[in-house]
Parts: C-alpha cells; sequence; structure tokens
C-alpha cells in the first residue's frame, strides 16, 4: 500500500514519465526532487503501481511497443515511389492504407499569373532518417558508449627521486 504522497507521485509520473518533475509536482522538495524521484522510482511498490498503470494504459489505448516498431518501420523502409507519381506529384490511387501512413502532409497550391495558372503539389513525408535511427537503437545497433575492459598486470614505478635524497 502507497502512501498519499507516493500514490501522487506515480500519477504525477504517468503524465511525463519524468521523476523529478513528478516529484516536485507530488510535493517533494525541488532540492532533493532528483534525489527523491530517483528512490521513488527504486520503490518496489511504486515500481509495482506505475508498471501496472502503463500496462493498463496500454491496453486502454491498444498502443505497445510492437505497433510502435510497426508504425517506425512503414516510415523508415517505405519506398516514396509505391506512393506517388514523381512526375505529377499525386498520390498513386492504389497506394496502400499503410504506406499511405508515411505520409506528414499534402499541399496543393493554385497560382495564377499573366502567363496562365499554375498547379504546386507538395508530398512531405515522416522522417525516414529519425525512424531508421530510433528502430536502429532498439536493435541496439549503435552504442555511443565505449567500454573497455581488459586484464593484465600493473606495475606501479617509482621513478620520482626524492628532492632530499637525490
Amino acid at each position: 500500500m502507497l502512501t498519499d504522497k507516493q500514490q501522487r507521485f506515480v500519477d504525477e509520473y504517468l503524465i511525463d514519465l519524468n521523476a523529478t518533475q513528478a516529484a516536485i509536482r507530488a510535493g517533494y522538495s525541488t532540492k532533493t526532487a532528483d534525489t527523491q524521484g530517483l528512490r521513488l522510482l527504486l520503490n518496489v511498490g511504486v515500481r509495482a503501481c506505475i508498471d501496472e498503470a502503463i500496462a493498463q494504459q496500454s491496453r486502454r489505448t491498444g498502443i505497445t511497443a510492437d505497433r510502435v516498431i510497426r508504425e517506425l518501420a512503414r516510415v523508415a523502409l517505405l519506398s516514396p515511389k509505391n506512393i506517388v507519381d514523381t512526375d505529377s506529384a499525386r498520390v498513386l490511387p492504389d497506394a496502400l492504407d499503410d504506406d499511405l501512413a508515411a505520409i506528414s502532409s499534402v499541399k496543393i497550391k493554385t497560382s495564377s499569373t499573366e502567363q496562365g495558372d499554375s498547379l504546386e503539389r507538395e508530398v512531405k513525408f515522416c522522417d525516414k532518417l529519425k525512424a531508421l535511427e530510433l528502430l536502429g537503437r532498439h536493435l541496439g545497433m549503435f552504442n555511443d558508449k565505449l567500454n573497455i575492459t581488459g586484464e593484465g598486470v600493473v606495475q606501479i614505478v617509482d621513478d620520482i627521486q626524492n628532492s632530499k635524497n637525490p
């Protein structure tokens, strides 16, 4: 059973998944909020409540890790030529709904000039590189940390001469 303050922390944490800000909003001191937030996340009871709430949210919304990965894959692996006629910038009539999900916007602009009317089309896709980066991170392909390990004998040599005894 959680205290009222711990339950407030859980509720606040679920808003933005920021432990420090959740601790502040739950009434903990701003000076120690980062430490308190970490301590609360490590508390078995608090962690269990957070995990259960996230699982319920996932069931309610239908948003799961698998679904997010599928959406990222749609964006990352899409070939625009399967959706858009590159000569006319028109969305192809037989484009699949799954592929259309990778389009972030479609703009059509009509202009009139002395030479006549003109039509400008723009089809903008979701960020393919960002989707690839997120998928790569999920798969552990990118490692920003350098991990150096090794075994061996370390020998310390004192070759500094004492100024009193040359």
